[in-house]
């Protein structure tokens, strides 16, 4: 079994991620240039230090789920039984749509991986992602990167990358109340009617069309949705100005994140419409009560990766 060399501690950089994109409910799925970023190497005892979303909030031993990934994969790799110390600077808004959960996952479990020397395959890593996270649609963006459609056959997890067009910006906006994805999942059916599961699937095929041959012109039918986005509207009313808001000021299309209460909006760079569209969310979402923020991303091209060193704003933060 391979090692890090000399044993010393990994830095992984992992990136969020939308889920969903409209109609692509649990299947379609899209990294962010948004970063957590991860130091693990070897303990004597378990350790996690947090920095930035979730300090003072989430766990710092074993039972942290960044850590429990890990040993997760160490058991994979045969190599259970050893203690690891994980530090983790956190850009990633928890319970707000943007993957934090997989970024966690896909964080533990590609660090551990490599801090062993990659003994385990890269689809192997997506189907352990996709067992701890209970659904493959956040992870595996996490983990490819770029736009991914992600699909369990079985006990098996597939993953197929789709190209993304170059000049698309994600406009997001991210609500300060969060949203568990517990509770948004338990207000939706458990049935559909044959109307609305055709209206889905040709919308979601539509929209992987506009993705792969860069169409943004038929990004506003492609992210219209009926198994969700209607039945969230009960817990999360904003939605609706929120879209309406991001459409007027000449969003291509526009979706709820995950299980929200994030909303993205899609534009192009050539545009420049990018920071008009989060503007207009942001002062719809004030009027009906829920105040929050917007940022411009880009969707990112890698998953999760390895850095040779923390990038340089994490080191100063050291100094």
């Amino acid at each position: 079994m391979r090692q890090s060399s000399a044993n010393e501690p990994v830095i992984v950089r992992v990136p969020a991620s939308t889920a969903n994109l409209g109609p692509g409910f649990d299947t379609l799925g899209l990294a962010l240039s948004l970063w957590n970023t991860l130091r693990v190497g070897w303990a004597e005892a378990p350790s996690v230090t947090v920095h930035g979303e979730g300090e003072g909030h989430l766990r710092t031993d074993e039972r942290n789920l960044t850590y429990r990934a890990a040993a997760r994969l160490l058991d994979e790799a045969g190599a259970g039984g050893r203690h690891l110390a994980i530090e983790s600077w956190q850009d990633v808004p928890l319970s707000r749509g943007l993957g934090s959960s997989s970024c966690a996952i896909a964080g533990g479990i590609y660090a551990a991986n490599a801090l062993l020397g990659h003994p385990i395959e890269a689809h192997r890593l997506l189907e352990l992602a996709a067992e701890i996270e209970g659904h493959p649609d956040n992870v595996a963006p996490a983990l490819m990167g770029g736009m991914t459609i992600a699909l369990r056959d079985g006990e098996s997890v597939q993953a197929v990358p789709i190209p993304v067009p170059p000049a698309l910006q994600c406009v997001v906006f991210i609500p300060e109340r969060p949203l568990a994805t517990k509770k948004a999942r338990e207000v939706l059916p458990a049935t559909v009617s044959l109307e609305d599961a055709v209206h889905n699937v040709g919308r979601a095929a539509l929209l992987v069309a506009s993705f792969a041959l860069d169409r943004p012109e038929y990004l506003r039918l492609a992210t219209q949705d009926r198994l969700h986005q209607p039945q969230r509207r009960a817990i999360f009313r904003e939605m609706k100005v929120i879209f309406e808001s991001a459409l007027q000021a000449g969003a291509r299309g526009v979706f709820l994140s995950g299980a929200g209460p994030s909303v993205v909006a899609l534009t192009t760079k050539g545009e420049n419409r990018a920071f008009t569209i989060g503007v207009e969310m942001t002062n719809a979402a004030d009027k009906a009560g829920l105040p929050g923020t917007f940022r411009v991303l880009d969707p990112a091209p890698a998953g999760a990766e390895v850095l040779p060193e923390l990038p340089h704003e994490l080191l100063a933060e050291l100094a």
